[in-house]
């Protein structure tokens, strides 16, 4: 017994409240999923260890001395096929398109296109993800 809630995807992972992970998604261990604000994971993602996915704040109540009494919160929606680098942490009230990647370490703060890799603190676009005739994805650089 870890202390960790059962969950069907990883035994080492932390899920809370009802997210919709769709077919054929792996989650790595040591992650977060916090489905308490309402969460989508699309189908065929890969969420890697130590990923971190939040539909809550309770910065401003902290911060207000409790006199901002709430614990906000905000859907997260993550699109087909995204990747997930380790370590990355995903805030509430986010949207990330399909096919997109999220490099390792980074903090996702604002909506993520399709097709689009971002990387850093907070996350940026660095490159598109393109497609070969044969369905091989290329990463092109944006200048």
């Amino acid at each position: 017994m870890t202390g960790l809630p059962e969950n069907p995807y990883n035994p080492n992972a932390w899920l809370v409240g009802e997210p919709v992970i769709g077919a054929g998604t792996w989650i790595g261990a040591f992650t977060v999923i916090d489905g308490s604000g309402g969460l989508t994971i699309g189908a065929g993602c890969d969420i890697s260890s130590g990923v971190h996915i939040y539909t809550h704040s309770s910065v401003r109540r902290c911060v207000s001395g409790r006199r901002f009494a709430e614990v906000e919160r905000a859907a997260v929606t993550i699109g087909d096929r995204v990747f997930l680098g380790a370590n990355a942490v995903v805030n509430m009230g986010v949207s990330i398109g399909d096919e997109a990647v999220v490099a390792a370490g980074a903090v996702v703060t604002r909506d993520v296109p399709a097709r689009t890799v971002v990387a850093g603190v907070p996350a940026v676009p660095v490159s598109t993800v393109e497609f070969d005739d044969d369905g091989t994805p290329t990463f092109v650089p944006i200048v």
